[in-house]
């Protein structure tokens, strides 16, 4: 698979253009044996909690499935009767919804980030379609990797239920067959995880260098129950200087410190980075101040620029009183 870096757009689900998500995951899996897909691991998480995070804009978002322990808070929904195929499963999701556009989403999808829901939203609402969604490598349509205007769905869901007599078992095409919709290719957002071979390429791909370590910080965040962006590479650029100029323990104590100090000054990203601050300047002293004690004998006395400490303010530390 390629590299992805999707652009983003943020704040796609706050305001009066919010949206909502449908997420179906209640499938059975046939090609994995009958697993519980939505469960199966990618990266440390499950690829139902992926998806989630992936529509976290969302001003409501509704699973339809069995309830199971989620990272995020949702509405639960189900088909009547359960396992009556994607289009009963999706007019039971919508029955819960109320914002103009819908995110529709399947459970398997490791690779979707919000930025891409941006993506598929912000196409949408740039046109007068009935929905936008992704193809695949092959050029085939993902609808369940799509944005749709909800009353166009619950219009042409009661056309098919009328004409069928109900909406059990019917294709998903039976429905995009009769909307205006938008295109966008996306190799990597579209992939999605129907065999093990498939479970095996994601997890492959989240190890490659260039995605392990943001995949772990997702992972980490979503384990502790904290959303929060900071400036990782400030961060490792303060474990640097801190086991360089120090020693090599002082890079994970100073982190935690770090991270200790922000939360008692408040939490959030600029607390973060005004603590991270602060220590990356006391390791520069420090280093420096070792420098000029390890000057060779007869040299003479000479003021290390750590001598003079512009940062010490004692003051400003966050139990200062």
């Amino acid at each position: 698979m390629t590299a992805y870096e999707p652009p983003g757009e943020p704040g796609v689900g706050s305001g009066p253009a919010g949206y909502d998500a449908v997420v179906l995951a209640g499938g059975a899996a046939r090609r994995l044996g009958g697993t519980d897909k939505p469960g199966v691991r990618v990266g440390g998480r499950p690829l139902l909690d992926r998806v989630l995070a992936a529509c976290g804009g969302a001003r409501s978002t509704v699973v339809v499935a069995a309830p199971r322990p989620t990272a995020r808070p949702v509405t639960w929904a189900r088909e009547d009767p359960p396992g009556g195929g994607p289009l009963a499963a999706l007019d039971a999701g919508l029955r819960h919804t109320t914002a103009e556009h819908v995110v529709v989403l399947s459970a398997d999808l490791p690779f979707l980030q919000e930025p891409t829901v941006g993506r598929l939203l912000s196409a949408l609402r740039s046109s007068a379609c009935d929905g936008a969604l992704l193809t695949d490598p092959g050029g085939r349509d993902q609808p369940l990797v799509a944005a749709y205007r909800a009353p166009r769905l619950r219009e042409e869901l009661a056309l098919l239920a009328g004409r069928h007599g109900a909406l059990t078992g019917l294709p998903l095409r039976r429905l995009t067959a009769e909307l205006d919709l938008t295109r966008i290719a996306d190799p990597v957002a579209s992939f999605d995880c129907d065999t093990w071979d498939d479970i095996a390429t994601a997890r492959a791909r989240i190890r490659e260098h260039g995605h392990v370590l943001d995949e772990w910080i997702s992972a980490v965040k979503d384990e502790l129950g904290i959303d929060l962006d900071v400036d990782t590479h400030g961060l490792l650029d303060l474990a640097r200087d801190a086991a360089h100029g120090v020693a090599r323990p002082a890079a994970p104590l100073t982190t935690f410190l770090v991270g200790y100090a922000a939360a008692r000054a408040g939490g959030g990203p600029e607390a973060v980075a005004e603590a991270a601050r602060k220590a990356a300047a006391l390791a520069v002293r420090w280093e420096q101040e070792g420098a000029s004690e390890a000057q060779p004998s007869g040299s003479g006395p000479r003021p290390a620029q750590g001598d003079v400490a512009p940062d010490a303010t004692p003051d400003t530390r966050p139990d200062a009183g």
